[in-house]
């Protein structure tokens, strides 16, 4: 485990956008439990404490950062509620990994109308490295022409296909990713990102709007052309708000609904 800096309330200040006054009694422009989660961000982003990980209790954080435990709990709440980190009660609180059962719904919103949500089984269909066109270098936030890693696959639900999706992922973090790797891995492609590439998904915006199915994703799908479908685009992020997937995908929804939850 690392060791903390001399003054991290101070250190965070660039992170955070705020910091003490000179007296140190008050923050100057966000609260001191914000300057508290910018370093615990900053500790799991450097992989301080790793994906499923039990974190230091909050009063070994309150020592750590000369606060009160009711700062740190404020700040973790807002981690837990940002699904950064997970509290277990009477164990205490985990790094959230994209391995538990819970968090491998969280990407997919594609629920079954009757019936338990379950996992989807997967055809690889092509990977391979390509340059960035031009929209999705823009959405990486890398240069046109840049390596990206593009994934082509079909997702079944009962043996029946329901959604084609293709995957654009920056060639520099994700060197090594081949279609072998992707057939064999049995866990979600999150946890596969983030066990053997070091990248957690932490949020994503999506787009979501209604088109008709072309030939092509008529037939990978078994449908007819033209039959309704749900285009969905996502811009996954990593820590620093750093986008590292585009994920467009072609839902048929006659047997699924697109549920989300809004607070």
């Amino acid at each position: 485990m690392s060791t903390a800096p001399n003054n991290p309330i101070s250190s965070a200040a660039s992170g955070a956008g705020a910091g003490l006054t000179a007296s140190g009694s008050s923050p100057t422009f966000s609260p001191l439990y914000q300057q508290i989660k910018a370093l615990i961000t900053q500790s799991l982003q450097s992989g301080e404490w790793k994906p499923g990980e039990l974190i230091p209790s909050e009063v070994e954080l309150a020592n750590r950062f000369k606060v009160s435990q009711g700062t740190v709990r404020k700040a973790i709440d807002e981690l837990a509620a940002e699904n950064l980190v997970v509290r277990r009660q009477g164990k205490g609180t985990f790094v959230a990994t994209h391995h538990e059962a819970r968090a491998q719904y969280r990407f997919l919103r594609l629920m079954p109308d009757t019936g338990e949500p379950h996992y989807a089984d997967n055809k690889i269909l092509e990977v391979k490295r390509l340059r960035a066109p031009a929209e999705v270098a823009r959405l990486l936030d890398i240069k046109s022409g840049d390596s990206v890693i593009f994934i082509k696959r079909v997702q079944s639900f009962d043996g029946a296909p329901t959604i084609v999706e293709e995957l654009w992922l920056p060639g520099v973090i994700f060197k090594g990713l081949t279609a072998e790797r992707l057939v064999e891995y049995k866990g979600p492609m999150y946890g596969l990102f983030e066990t053997e590439f070091g990248t957690r998904m932490i949020r994503a915006t999506e787009k979501i709007r209604a088109v008709c199915a072309d030939d092509g994703t008529a037939e990978l799908l078994n449908v007819k052309p033209n039959t309704p479908m749900l285009s969905v685009e996502r811009v996954s992020f990593t820590y620093g708000d750093r986008p590292v997937e585009v994920r467009r995908g072609l839902y048929l929804t006659d047997r699924h609904h697109y549920q989300n939850e809004l607070s």
